[in-house]
């Protein structure tokens, strides 16, 4: 199971020479998750009280847990690249994680005490069900995919956005939350506090990071409006749009990061930079892709405009410091 582990991470698919059907993929990989499923539980069920299996029986289960798992990464290498990397990697953590709970299942019950049903088989168990149910929350092109992508990194992001929207609204001290204590002396210096020309500073980051959810939130929109699956093309653009907005949300995070007392402006003005990059190199390749038909170029114009102004602020606060 382990080296099945190993090359489901590392492997790549075959490109089948059979013409490949996606609904023939799904109901095939439907079935041998649920296989998977049933043999968890018998493999439970035997060892979960007296007699022990015997050999010949131990050797069958085992047998059949390992064809099961061969089945399920036999099938996750019928889907070609074609059909889009961000489809791929999810079918990809799914199998993986059917593989690693089927693992610690047959490991608990290696290190059980004999003869006796222990809490963590009934976890380990109830954990290889669980993943192998998760095939049918799947999505089943690469549309649904970068839908499903996007809508994670928005919710990241717009958590960012909260929490430092609050952290601006607490105070003077930004770590009001964290109690005194004598490692960390008096904390009536400047370091854990916003001056002025700080909060300045940081209107213009928060104006960046609010640019980055309303951009998600479009790009999202237009993907669920206009996005398809039915040309190598249109899979590939929706792949490279998943791939850039994949790098907001680490983005937002390094420029949150250095917006908490003490600023060093050059920092912020780094990270604001880089979160800017991103930003217009989504707006762009969104614009250049089929998710983006004329009535979509309004907001795409309006978005850059306001990544360009913030980022002048930015350089115009921090000016001095170059």
């Amino acid at each position: 199971l382990r080296a099945v582990l190993a090359r489901l991470r590392e492997g790549e698919p075959s490109e089948g020479r059979e013409p490949f059907e996606l609904p023939r993929f799904w109901d095939a990989l439907g079935q041998t998750f649920q296989v998977t499923s049933q043999e968890a539980t018998k493999l439970s069920l035997a060892f979960s009280r007296p007699p022990l299996p015997s050999t010949e029986d131990c050797r069958k289960l085992s047998e059949d847990v390992q064809n099961a798992i061969l089945a399920v990464a036999t099938v996750y290498y019928w889907l070609p690249k074609g059909q889009g990397t961000t489809l791929r990697k999810m079918v990809r953590d799914a199998t993986s994680e059917v593989v690693e709970g089927m693992i610690q299942l047959t490991d608990t019950i290696l290190n059980a005490p004999e003869e006796s049903l222990s809490q963590e088989q009934l976890i380990s168990t109830g954990g290889v069900w669980e993943a192998c149910e998760q095939v049918s929350n799947l999505p089943r092109d690469n549309q649904a995919a970068v839908v499903s992508a996007l809508a994670a990194c928005l919710g990241v992001v717009k958590d960012a956005v909260e929490e430092m929207e609050h952290a601006l609204v607490e105070g003077q001290d930004p770590y009001g939350d964290i109690m005194e204590d004598e490692e960390l002396g008096f904390r009536g210096n400047r370091d854990t506090y916003w001056s002025e020309a700080d909060r300045q500073l940081l209107s213009s980051c928060m104006g960046l990071m609010k640019a980055s959810k309303a951009c998600l939130k479009k790009v999202l929109a237009a993907v669920k409006a206009h996005g398809k699956a039915d040309s190598p093309e249109q899979i590939a653009q929706l792949d490279d749009l998943a791939d850039i907005a994949n790098e907001i949300s680490p983005s937002v995070d390094e420029l949150a990061l250095s917006m908490y007392p003490p600023v060093n402006p050059l920092a912020v003005r780094l990270n604001a930079a880089k979160l800017a990059s991103v930003l217009k190199k989504v707006l762009e390749i969104a614009k250049a892709s089929h998710v983006c038909p004329p009535s979509e170029e309004g907001w795409v114009q309006f978005l850059t405009g306001a990544v360009d102004h913030n980022m002048n602020k930015v350089k115009n606060f921090t000016q001095g410091q170059l």
